[in-house]
């Protein structure tokens, strides 16, 4: 399939050919659910500490007797069933929340996410972005030049430049990564993509 490249300026390119699997691939949504899911998963730590019934600082002594106080029955005060008490299978800092994923499931999963871009126009595809000074001006006159503004751009490209990474800093809704760094949260969180030539090249080949 022909995709349309633009240059910095916003000015019309020639148009380079794109892999159909890649970027004419139905739209999965059951697939793509799964693949975020399971990204923002593995992206979790455990760092949730409760304490169980032995880790409670209670006296172990019998509150009352067994029998005879008309009560219900207690063993002690640090029973789950008490206000203070432990918890019951209580969350620990070792705790594993990752879900694997199959390589072909996540390459797919990426696949149909760059073609719903692609026929929803929220994929652009620029020939060269290249800054001779790391100037967040600069930065964000081309941005308005291209017809994308500064409103939640993921910019993709194939080696990270480090006058275009210090520039996109101070632009909180401009995120600059590499095409090896592009996950599925980002490419579905932000409205609009930007993608440079030689990172569509460096894609199709990582997804191939």
């Amino acid at each position: 399939m022909e995709i349309k490249v633009i240059n910095a300026n916003g000015k019309a390119a020639a148009s380079i050919t794109a892999s159909d699997d890649l970027f004419g691939r139905e739209y999965n949504e059951e697939l793509i659910h799964q693949l975020v899911t399971a990204y923002q998963a593995n992206a979790r730590s455990g760092n949730r500490k409760q304490k169980g019934r032995s880790e409670i600082a209670k006296s172990t002594r019998k509150p009352w007797a067994q029998k005879g106080t008309g009560r219900a029955r207690a063993g002690m005060a640090s029973s789950p069933l008490w206000r203070g008490g432990g918890k019951i299978f209580p969350n620990t800092p070792d705790e594993n929340f990752s879900q694997k994923v199959n390589r072909k499931m996540y390459r797919a999963g990426l696949a149909s996410i760059f073609s719903q871009l692609v026929r929803e126009g929220r994929l652009t595809v620029v020939d060269n972005l290249a800054l001779d000074t790391p100037k967040t001006k600069v930065l964000a006159q081309k941005m308005k030049d291209m017809g994308l503004g500064l409103d939640r751009v993921l910019i993709i490209t194939d080696n990270m430049d480090e006058n275009l990474y210090l520039s996109s800093r101070n632009l909180s809704s401009v995120l600059v990564v590499e095409a090896h760094q592009a996950d599925p949260v980002s490419l579905v969180r932000f409205p609009k993509v930007l993608v440079t030539r030689n990172a569509m090249a460096k894609i199709e080949e990582l997804l191939a």
